[in-house]
């Protein structure tokens, strides 16, 4: 039985059509995604070789009073770097196999089909890529998987090309003491990332701990930020930032994010793009493919604004 000529149109114009509703749905389902994407650190970039950010990690020391004919100052200033990214790849693939075809021939019933198949593929996507943003080491799978905050947060390791090792600067506030989490413990942390105004907008952690925090709380305060609750996150209020709790977060773990020194970024016409679907026999299979892609890293420019506290139970 000959195909429907115009089943490939019919799939990719309404594969396109849905683009700006998967992204959405994708960057509003989970806390951190939600988040970094409110506060606009999720940004889309023409692309390059890689992704540069640049760092600011001394201040200025020609600052100073003078009196009418003083010399100022004018020694070549350092404290001016900056950190290099790769781009990573993550894709879901979507395939309608012949029969499925055949038994699915009306414009309706196609689109009907593929909707469901693209659900499919869009919570698959939310929990990969969640999942990824939470790692605690390395990326995994060779170095492929886009990096996590629990690995960009830390005290070692060369992040973006520098070694924290040799820079102090580039070292985050990090409590691994084994033991039940306190509000001593979180107070530390928020404050040793604090610099003025400029503080953690969001603490997140597992269930465990979120419950162990909300039993520190006396009785009758149970604060809440009513954007992420209308959002329906559970949450409650940790100085001036939510806490909140995601199912990715490591056991034992709680993170102080400033989304100011955070940026997920991705590549113009590669972040979370279709493909049109091809028509072929790959490896034999009778069956019609599309693409979604997304070419992006998860960065960070100030892994001193950030803490994390490890190995914490309730």
């Amino acid at each position: 039985m000959a195909g429907n000529p115009d089943f490939n149109a019919i799939l990719s114009t309404t594969l396109q059509n849905y683009q700006p509703q998967l992204v959405d749905n994708i960057f509003t389902a989970r806390v951190l995604l939600e988040h970094l994407n409110s506060r606009g650190r999720v940004v889309v970039e023409e692309g390059g070789t890689s992704i540069v950010e640049p760092l600011v990690y001394a201040q200025n020391d020609t600052v100073g009073s003078y009196s009418g004919y003083d010399a100022i100052d004018l020694t070549p200033q350092e404290g001016i770097s900056a950190a290099e990214y790769q781009w990573k790849q993550m894709a879901a693939s979507i395939a309608i196999s012949g029969i499925e075809e055949a038994k699915n021939r009306g414009t309706e019933a196609i689109i009907k089909l593929l909707n469901a198949k693209v659900m499919q593929a869009e919570e698959s996507l939310k929990e990969s890529l969640n999942d990824m943003l939470f790692a605690s080491s390395a990326p995994a799978n060779n170095g492929k998987d886009f990096q996590g905050i629990g690995y960009l947060i830390g005290t070692t390791g060369t992040i973006g090309g520098i070694d924290a090792s040799a820079n102090s600067w580039w070292q985050s506030y990090v409590d691994s003491s084994a033991g039940a989490l306190t509000a001593a413990q979180m107070t530390t942390a928020y404050n040793t990332a604090s610099r003025g105004n400029d503080v953690p907008d969001l603490v997140v952690t597992t269930l465990t701990l979120f419950g162990k925090y909300e039993s520190l709380l006396t009785s009758n305060v149970r604060y809440q930020d009513v954007t992420k609750a209308n959002l329906g996150f559970q949450n409650l209020m940790f100085k001036q930032s939510p806490v909140v709790f995601d199912v990715s977060c490591p056991s034992g773990e709680m993170f102080f994010l400033n989304s100011k020194y955070l940026k997920l970024v991705g590549m113009n016409g590669h972040w979370f793009n279709t493909t049109e679907f091809q028509k072929g026999t790959v490896a034999g299979v009778d069956a019609r493919y599309a693409l979604i892609m997304a070419f992006g890293e998860l960065t960070i420019s100030n892994r001193a604004r950030q803490a994390k506290l490890t190995a914490k139970t309730a």
